[in-house]
C-alpha cells in the first residue's frame, strides 16, 4: 500500500484522493504507474472524462471488454454439490425440532456460505496467503503481484488488515464478503504478473500473521480463512512445526487439502541439502495432521520450498497457482469440503451403531407384557371356568346343585362373592406398574442403537403416548368383550362381562357366559333322571307303608336307573363342553389380548414408529451428504 501511494505522489498528481476515489470504485483505489486508474469500468469511464475535458481522445478498452458483465453469477456444475446442499438444507430442516440450535450451527453457516458465494462471480477465484510473524507471506504475496503491495519490514506485527490484489474486473462483491476496505484493494502493476494469461480471475488476498499479539489480527485470519477458496500457507524453517499453526488450523483443516497449499518460504538461508531435509519433515508432520499430499497424480494439498526474496521457485508456484486458477473448481471444491467438516461433525447425532427399529419381536413381546398385565391369560382361564361352572349347574343333579348352592351361600369367601368384589388397590397398582414396564422396555428396545437425541425423542413418544394407557386399556377391553360376546349371543350384559380378566387386574367383574342350544336338551334329560328317582322312590315308599303291592324289583330298578343316570348325563355333559369351554377361554383371551394390543399400538407403537421413520428420513439425507465426499470423511 505503502509503495504504490509513494509511486503515486512522485508522479506530482496533488489531488491526493486515491484512497477515497478507490472507496467510492469498490475495488478500484490504486493507479498505475502513468498516474491513471487502471482497473474497473468506474476507471474508465473518470478516465474518459479527464480526457474529454483535457480535449483530448480517451483511450478505450476493446469492445468485448465493455460488452464483458462485470459480475458474473456463480454457475454449480452438474457434480454433486447441487443435490449435497439440498440434501444437506432438508436435513437441517429435519432436525430442528430434535437437536438443539448449537449442534445445527455449523451447518447452518455452511449453507448460508454457499449461498452467498453462489451469487458471486464464479470466474475468479479467491486464494488467501496465510502465515505466521516472519514468515516472509507478505514477500511471497508481493512475488506474485509481481510489485511491492504489501508492506514488508522489520516491525511486527507489519500486515494489520487484509490485502486484496485482483487480476480481472468484477471482484467487488468478492472483497465486499472479505470486508476488505476499499482502500486496501490493489491491481497488479504492469508487467509480466499483470499479463499472464493463467492468473485472469485471481483475487490475492495477504492475511495479518496468525499468531499475532493483537486478538482482533487472529479474529480476522480466523473471518477470512472461512470464506476464501483456497489458502496458501507460508512457513519457515524455524515455525514450520510450531504446534500452534498445526493443531489450530492445519489439523482442523484437513478435509480440504485441495484447496491447500503449503510453502516452506526462505529457503535461502538453509545450507546444502537441509531445505530437503525440512520439507521432508514437514510433509510428515502434514501427514500426521491428516492432510493428504497431492503426489503422483493424487489430489491434495500441493506441498514446496521457495524463496520469496530471492525469487527461486517464485514461478514455479505461480505456474501451480495459474492453473488452480483456470481450472475454475476452487470454490466448488472449498464449498464441498466444508460439507464434509460439518457432516463430520453432525455424524455423533445421525449414525446409529446398529440397525435401530422395531421388529417384529419387540412388537409382539410388548403385547405379551400388556396382555400380562391386563390379565389375559387369566381371563381366559377364569372364562373357561366360569362355563364349565355353568355347565355343572344347568346339567348337574338337582342334588349336588343344591348341596353347591348351600355350600357357596354360607361361605362368605365363595366363588360368586369373590367375582362380585372389586380388585384391591394394591391388585390395581401392580397392574399399572406392569404397563409401565412394558413401555419402558419397548422404547429402550427401539431406542437401542440410536443417537442420543433420536433415541431421547423414541423414548418421549413412548412415554407420552403411555399417558391413559391403563384406563384406554380398561374401556377397550370391556368394549371388545360387549362385542365379542354379543356375537355369541350372550346379549349385552355378558358381553360386557366377558371383559372379566381385565376387570381382574384394573377393577371389573367377572363374566356370565351364554349357553349353548344342547344345554336344554341335556337340563331335560337330567330333569328325567332325576323324575325317576323320585318316581321310583315313592313307588318303594308305597310299598313299605302297604298302599301298594310288594314287588322291590321294579320300583329299585327305576330308581337306580334315575341314580346313575343323573351322574352319567352330568358326565357325559361335563366331557361335551370341555371343547366349547376351551374355546370359549380361548376367545375370551384374544380378544382381551387384541384390545391391549390395539390400544398400546395406538398408544405407543404408532407414535415410536413415527420417530423412527423420522430418523430413517434424516439418515438418508445425511447420506446423501456424505454419499460423494471428496475427503473420503
Amino acid at each position: 500500500m505503502t509503495a504504490v501511494t509513494d509511486q503515486d505522489n512522485g508522479n506530482g498528481n496533488g489531488n491526493g484522493n486515491g484512497g477515497g476515489s478507490g472507496k467510492a470504485a469498490g475495488d478500484t483505489s490504486g493507479r498505475g504507474r502513468d498516474g491513471r486508474w487502471d482497473d474497473g469500468l468506474i476507471a474508465r469511464r473518470a478516465a474518459a472524462a479527464e480526457a474529454d475535458e483535457a480535449g483530448e481522445a480517451a483511450p478505450r478498452a476493446p469492445a468485448e471488454d465493455d460488452a464483458e458483465p462485470q459480475v458474473e453469477a456463480y454457475v454449480p456444475s452438474g457434480g454433486p454439490l447441487p443435490p449435497r446442499l439440498d440434501a444437506l438444507r432438508e436435513l437441517v430442516g429435519l432436525s430442528r425440532a430434535r437437536l438443539d440450535r448449537d449442534t445445527l450451527a455449523e451447518a447452518g453457516r455452511v449453507l448460508d456460505e454457499a449461498a452467498a458465494r453462489q451469487r458471486l462471480s464464479s470466474r475468479h477465484t479467491v486464494i488467501a496467503v496465510a502465515g505466521a510473524t516472519g514468515s516472509g507471506k507478505s514477500t511471497l504475496f508481493n512475488a506474485l503481484a509481481g510489485a511491492p503491495i504489501s508492506d514488508t519490514g522489520l516491525r511486527r506485527p507489519t500486515t494489520s488488515q487484509p490485502i486484496a490484489c485482483s487480476w480481472t474486473d468484477g471482484a467487488a462483491g468478492l472483497l465486499d464478503r472479505l470486508a476488505v476496505p476499499g482502500r486496501l484493494r490493489r491491481r497488479p502493476h504492469p508487467g509480466p504478473a499483470a499479463f499472464d494469461e493463467a492468473l485472469q480471475g485471481l483475487v490475492l488476498v495477504d492475511l495479518p500473521d496468525h499468531d499475532s499479539a493483537a486478538t482482533e489480527h487472529r479474529d480476522q485470519v480466523d473471518r477470512v480463512l472461512a470464506l476464501v477458496d483456497a489458502v496458501i500457507w507460508v512457513v519457515d524453517p524455524e515455525k514450520y512445526a510450531d504446534a500452534a499453526l498445526h493443531e489450530r488450523y492445519l489439523r482442523p483443516l484437513a478435509g480440504h487439502a485441495e484447496v491447500t497449499f503449503v510453502v516452506l518460504n526462505q529457503t535461502d538461508r538453509l545450507p546444502g541439502e537441509a531445505a530437503d531435509l525440512v520439507l521432508d519433515d514437514l510433509r510428515r508432520l502434514l501427514d500426521e495432521d491428516g492432510i493428504a499430499l497431492g503426489e503422483h497424480g493424487e489430489p491434495g494439498a500441493t506441498v514446496m520450498s521457495l524463496s520469496a526474496l530471492t525469487g527461486d521457485g517464485v514461478p514455479e508456484l505461480r505456474e501451480m497457482v495459474g492453473r488452480f486458477v483456470q481450472d475454475r473448481t476452487a470454490a466448488t471444491r472449498r464449498l464441498s469440503a466444508d460439507i464434509d467438516a460439518a457432516a463430520a461433525r453432525l455424524r455423533p447425532v445421525y449414525v446409529a451403531e446398529g440397525r435401530p427399529g422395531l421388529g417384529e419381536r419387540a412388537r409382539e413381546e410388548f403385547t405379551d407384557r400388556l396382555a400380562e398385565a391386563v390379565g389375559a391369560a387369566a381371563a381366559g382361564q377364569a372364562a373357561e371356568r366360569e362355563w364349565r361352572r355353568n355347565a355343572g349347574r344347568a346339567c348337574g343333579t338337582p342334588w349336588l346343585r343344591l348341596w353347591r348352592w348351600y355350600e357357596n351361600r354360607g361361605l362368605p369367601g365363595s366363588l360368586d362373592r369373590m367375582g362380585q368384589a372389586l380388585t384391591p388397590p394394591e391388585e390395581e397398582l401392580t397392574a399399572r406398574q406392569r404397563v409401565e414396564q412394558a413401555v419402558r422396555i419397548v422404547a429402550d428396545d427401539a431406542a437401542d442403537g440410536l443417537p442420543g437425541p433420536w433415541a431421547q425423542a423414541v423414548r418421549e413418544a413412548a412415554f407420552n403416548g403411555a399417558k391413559g394407557l391403563s384406563e384406554a386399556l380398561d374401556e377397550l377391553a370391556v368394549k371388545a368383550g360387549a362385542s365379542g360376546a354379543s356375537k355369541r349371543g350372550g346379549g349385552t350384559e355378558a358381553g360386557q362381562r366377558a371383559a372379566a380378566p381385565l376387570g381382574g387386574t384394573l377393577g371389573g367383574r367377572p363374566a356370565k357366559p351364554p349357553r349353548p342350544k344342547w344345554w336344554p336338551a341335556a337340563v331335560l334329560a337330567q330333569v328325567s333322571m332325576t323324575l325317576l328317582q323320585i318316581f321310583g322312590g315313592l313307588w318303594l315308599v308305597g310299598q313299605i307303608i302297604g298302599v301298594l303291592e310288594p314287588g322291590l324289583v321294579t320300583p329299585a330298578l327305576i330308581m337306580l336307573a334315575g341314580v346313575v343316570g343323573g351322574p352319567l348325563v352330568e358326565w357325559s355333559c361335563a366331557a361335551a363342553i370341555r371343547g366349547p369351554a376351551r374355546r370359549y377361554g380361548q376367545d375370551a383371551e384374544r380378544r382381551l389380548r387384541d384390545a391391549a394390543a390395539g390400544c398400546g399400538r395406538a398408544r405407543v407403537l404408532d407414535p415410536v414408529a413415527a420417530e423412527l421413520v423420522r430418523y430413517r428420513e434424516v439418515r438418508e439425507r445425511y447420506v446423501t451428504v456424505t454419499e460423494f465426499s471428496t475427503t473420503g470423511r
